[in-house]
């Protein structure tokens, strides 16, 4: 890994920042639209650019997260790119290299979100309905289970249910014993049901989403499925275009409850950053 000459660095980040105060202004346009009967427009979630950490340009990012210190990512792989995998690994921050710990049969299955609960880390697939359970110390595959959902995108847990997305404006929380369902929440901000909900992260009572084709993360109140705010990534998607133009969506949100660090990133993104935000 090359040094980076710290002063070139910190601007960087400025350029980085001033950006991020720009954000993108058609999603804006409709976040800051009039309140309506599905209540009133969630505020804007100022950030701030702490530090830029390599990623893997190969990652096409479905899942990010932090647990005990070490931040796992798991990836999907699309037939048109023959050089992804559906992998689930951790991640070195300093090279941004994936230490794979499961890979799946990318002819059978495209990997989706993860999570980790009760020493068990969790996996969905996209379409094949098929979710996988694994001992979080040796990886072995202990089960597979029924995704009860068309498609399989994001997961999260509050530290009793595992929580998924599934494209919908919905989430679903499941058992993790029995892997059934349990509720059903929709996710609703002042235009009406949000959809697209993709990878997720619960941070201090709230669940943080990636929004699929936007650059924009929403906050969401679990109580009740109101998005209560929103966080526009634009910057980041621009500074990840410009190192490379092969770069996809933004998908990826990772806390670390012990730090209080919030990491994100995207698909074939050069880059994870670290970001900081009232939360």
């Amino acid at each position: 890994m090359k040094t980076i000459n710290t002063s070139i660095f910190a601007a960087i980040l400025l350029g980085i920042n001033t950006l991020a105060g720009c954000g993108n202004e058609n999603e804006k346009a409709a976040t800051q639209a009039v309140s309506t009967v599905y209540g009133p427009a969630p505020a804007e979630i100022n950030y701030a650019v702490v530090k830029a950490y390599p990623h893997d340009s190969n990652a096409f990012t479905e899942g990010l997260l932090v647990h005990e210190g070490k931040l796992y990512e798991s990836t999907g792989s699309p037939s048109d790119l023959p050089d992804t995998k559906s992998l689930v690994g951790i991640v070195d921050l300093s090279t941004g290299n994936i230490d794979t710990k499961v890979e799946l049969d990318r002819k059978k299955y495209f990997g989706e979100g993860i999570v980790i609960l009760n020493n068990k880390l969790y996996q969905l697939t996209y379409v094949s309905k098929v979710g996988f359970v694994y001992d979080l110390n040796t990886f072995e595959k202990l089960q597979e289970f029924t995704i009860p959902s068309k498609e399989g995108w994001g997961m999260t847990t509050d530290s009793t249910h595992l929580i998924m997305s599934d494209g919908t404006s919905q989430l679903t929380y499941l058992d993790p014993e029995t892997l059934q369902k349990a509720r059903v929440v929709g996710v609703y901000d002042n235009n009406g049901p949000l959809k697209n909900l993709n990878e997720l992260e619960y941070i201090n009572g709230y669940i943080y989403a990636n929004v699929y084709t936007t650059n924009t993360i929403v906050k969401i109140d679990p109580s009740s499925g109101q998005v209560v705010g929103k966080i526009y990534l634009t910057a980041l998607a621009q500074d990840a275009a410009q190192k490379n133009p092969a770069s996809l969506e933004l998908n990826g949100i990772a806390y670390n409850p012990e730090t209080d660090q919030v990491f994100v990133t995207g698909k074939m993104w050069p880059n994870i950053y670290e970001i900081s935000f009232k939360h």
